[in-house]
């Protein structure tokens, strides 16, 4: 009874920490759901792990559209809920008027439904990447270290036993791969002398903006870069990355790599291992 009031006081500092139920779990290593329900009993969540509750905003909209007069259908459209939400909400608001149909309604469906329900959508998304950024938390030094293995086994170059190619090159278009994957040689002691940087990017685009872009984000003299990569613009695909902030991919090249690659390699394939063995454990226990 010690030992399971003792382990309560953990799980209650804990959660007025601010930890989730899942963060608690994982740090005590409770798997029973049962006991740690009981261990929680009478503390409430932390905030941000609360959704929120749209449910009175819906009706509010909801009611708002109507006196608009608009019909139980656009409602349900604009906000994405039961026609019998809708006509619990707003049967009260008098009956509106017969309208007619073409350019004004479909006016109407771009301005006044989709609008809002994809203002809705992109706060659902906003509110659920940063509750699972915050599950995240401080890493160590080791699982940079095992994310970095991971990010270069997907998007490095790899070596073949038909064409050897021990290489380190890194290629990406999204700036903060760019800085994890910097971030993750600085960890496995690759000083930054040995590295070489290449812009690859469209003819069509605004290049020198892309090249200073570049090398203030990795913080290198212009000695260390190569010769941009240009890419012929074909006019007739429907490319999209044409916009103002488009600023190509950046290539890192690591000096005398083999042996790191070497490594890097070896690694992938004990976080594979490791995997399976873990797999394996799992389904006999």
């Amino acid at each position: 009874m010690d030992d399971e009031q003792d382990l309560r006081e953990q799980v209650v500092a804990l959660r007025r920490a601010g930890m989730s139920r899942r963060q608690i779990r994982d740090e005590l290593r409770i798997w029973n759901n049962d006991k740690l329900n009981r261990l929680l009993k009478g503390e409430p969540p932390p905030e941000w792990t609360k959704r929120p509750n749209a449910k009175d905003d819906l009706r509010a909209q909801a009611r708002e559209l109507r006196r608009a007069g608009r019909t139980y259908d656009e409602i349900q459209d604009a906000l994405g809920v039961s026609k019998s939400s809708v006509s619990l909400w707003v049967r009260d608001l008098p009956r509106p008027a017969r309208r007619q149909g073409g350019e004004q309604r479909r006016q109407y469906m771009q301005d006044i439904c989709w609008a809002p329900r994809r203002e809705l959508r992109e706060n659902e998304r906003k509110i659920t990447k940063a509750a699972a950024a915050r599950e995240i938390g401080e890493m160590t030094d080791r699982e940079i270290f095992i994310a970095g293995i991971g990010l270069y086994w997907a998007e490095g170059n790899k070596d073949k036993s038909y064409a050897r190619r021990e290489r380190v090159n890194f290629v990406n278009s999204d700036p903060n791969m760019i800085r994890v994957f910097l971030a993750w040689l600085d960890l496995v002691g690759v000083d930054r002398s040995r590295l070489r940087f290449a812009v690859q990017i469209h003819e069509s685009a605004d290049v020198e903006a892309a090249e200073g872009y570049w090398r203030e984000l990795v913080g290198a003299a212009s000695t260390s870069f190569c010769k941009t990569t240009l890419k012929r613009h074909n006019p007739k695909t429907n490319r999209r990355n044409i916009e103002d902030g488009y600023r190509g991919c950046l290539a890192i090249r690591v000096l005398e790599g083999a042996e790191l690659y070497r490594r890097i390699e070896g690694w992938w394939y004990g976080i594979v291992g490791a995997t399976q063995e873990h797999n394996s454990a799992a389904g006999s226990s």
